[in-house]
């Protein structure tokens, strides 16, 4: 594809801008996107995507009280304009209203993470082994030796059947 710009060079910037859901494309070649930076420079951070996404979503989520966070005193309306929390007890003052939010945008509450899933099953057998020295570790500390020895006997049994699946 050549550049919409000036037509000679091939475009290898892509940019989609969406206004009053109006969509328009523009593909520029590196020279082109350099002369044209306002075309770049935009009002863009992760705040202001969460902000509009919240705002977005402000239609299907149902109208609870205003309830600002006891720790900090911040609003949800505050929390809606600035797209960030005022301290680590707001999520949980503003939970009944985000999940509604975070549900519709990624179709369900629970957070799996980005693990692939033909890795996934030796990474978390890998972090259960970890979170069981954690608490071998900490039955040895308390000298609580018989539970120690069942954690013992339970991670060499699970790094055993790691070690055949990979044969």
């Amino acid at each position: 594809m050549l550049c919409d710009e000036c037509g000679k060079n091939e475009a290898k910037v892509h940019v989609t801008h969406i206004l009053n859901g109006k969509k328009s494309e523009n593909h520029l070649c590196e020279e082109c996107a350099k002369k044209n930076q306002t075309i770049l420079n935009s009002n863009f951070s992760m705040e202001n995507l969460f902000s509009a996404m919240l705002n977005n979503a402000m239609n299907t989520t149902p109208y609870l009280p205003a309830k600002g966070c006891d720790m900090c005193g911040m609003t949800y309306e505050e929390f809606k304009q600035t797209g960030k929390f005022g301290c680590s007890h707001c999520i949980d003052t503003f939970k009944p209203r985000l999940m509604p939010v975070v549900k519709n945008i990624q179709g369900h509450e629970l957070h799996r993470g980005k693990i692939p899933r033909r890795a996934g099953g030796i990474y978390k057998v890998q972090k259960d082994i970890e979170k069981l020295k954690d608490e071998l570790k900490s039955a040895i500390e308390q000298e609580e030796y018989e539970t120690a020895a069942k954690l013992r006997d339970k991670i060499r049994s699970m790094e055993s059947n790691m070690k055949k699946g990979d044969e």
